[in-house]
């Protein structure tokens, strides 16, 4: 499977030869002319763009699902996993019985090695790519054709049908929790219990649960599109090349089952082997004179004794002001007005789950 810039653009007879649909993508990052073919066991495989592929099997079950990867260009362990599922699918390897949407999601980033290469592509969904004044970069555009994408193929399937978005990440810094899935605000609809429970199969028991509109991708597929969508953070960034694959193969192999209609029974579900939280404060960086206050490999989900001061932005400082309260996302570099970091803290969800 390819994941470096190739020498020659490829084409649609070598996707059908080789079944790597991630190499095609990077040798088209910017556009690819839409086109289709049709597998030996009948599935149709419909290549809408540069990194959107949608499969249909010939007779598949009631989900819809979307697997995102490469929103951010340099998040390489699900690019490599979600590829090499992909690939897996076209060649026959696995067979698809429910009908399926790849996403890699900013392929001239993935080929620069970089996160974004203007804007931050998961903060430009639910309609923000329109946002802000001058002509729109790349990732304006793209943000705006992949939420066109995901309602054609949630659409197409059509009403009464399980919809399904996995938007796969990792993140900047370590964890003390390794895998833990963004779970987007529900507006005050519950927490879906089975979605928890085939989660804890995928590996990830930590979760955070938003209170609040966002304008990530999983919260497009969550409010715009009736989907049971996560966030999903599987690991820390590395190049490619440099990931331990061992350390996804609970999530590669859920994944495989969700696709092939395999999904064994799940564990009942049991608050006492996940960790819940809630945000209890977001800081977004006002000037350029914004700084953390703490090294840059302190890890996600790291706590600090009451008072300490965590980030200075010109005269403010933001201290923890809660016994409990833990660091996540911070990240400096932003640009001026987006999250620099969020507070969170511990949160029980008894009696706030549906089935």
């Amino acid at each position: 499977m390819t994941t470096n810039i190739l020498d020659r653009a490829l084409s649609p007879a070598d996707l059908a030869a080789s079944g790597d649909f991630l190499a095609l993508t990077l040798s088209h990052p910017e556009h690819l002319t839409p086109f289709s073919y049709v597998l030996t066991d009948g599935t149709v495989a419909e290549i809408w763009d540069t990194g959107v592929i949608c499969l249909s099997p010939v007779q598949h079950g009631n989900t819809d699902i979307v697997l995102s990867a490469g929103v951010h260009g340099n998040e390489t362990a699900p690019i490599e996993l979600c590829a090499a599922l992909c690939q897996d699918l076209l060649t026959g390897k696995l067979q698809l019985k429910q009908r399926t949407l790849f996403l890699f999601g900013n392929p001239p980033a993935i080929n620069a090695g970089k996160r974004e290469l203007q804007d931050n592509l998961n903060r430009l969904f639910s309609g923000h790519h329109s946002k802000g004044d001058g002509e729109p970069g790349w990732e304006r555009q793209r943000a705006a054709k992949l939420e066109h994408y995901v309602q054609r193929f949630y659409q197409t399937g059509g009403e009464g049908r399980e919809r399904l978005l996995y938007d796969l990440h990792t993140a900047i810094r370590g964890s003390q929790f390794e895998k833990f899935a963004v779970y987007p605000f529900l507006h005050g609809k519950p927490w879906n219990k089975t979605q928890l429970r085939f989660l804890h199969a995928c590996g990830v028991e930590t979760f955070l649960l938003m209170q609040t509109p966002a304008s990530t991708f999983s919260y497009f597929g969550a409010q715009s599109c009736g989907a049971h969508a996560f966030t999903l953070e599987l690991g820390k960034v590395r190049p490619f090349g440099d990931n331990d694959m061992s350390r996804f193969a609970a999530c590669d192999l859920m994944l495989r089952a969700l696709v092939t209609d395999t999904v064994p029974e799940l564990a009942e579900f049991d608050e006492s082997q996940f960790n819940f939280f809630v945000v209890s404060r977001a800081v977004n960086k006002q000037t350029e004179q914004f700084e953390l206050c703490f090294a840059r490999n302190i890890e996600n989900f790291s706590q600090f004794a009451l008072g300490t001061v965590l980030a200075r932005d010109g005269a403010i400082e933001y201290r923890v002001d809660e016994p409990g309260e833990a660091i996540i996302f911070p990240n400096a570099d932003v640009a001026i007005g987006q999250r620099a970091m969020l507070l969170v803290k511990p949160v029980s969800i008894a009696g706030q789950l549906c089935d």
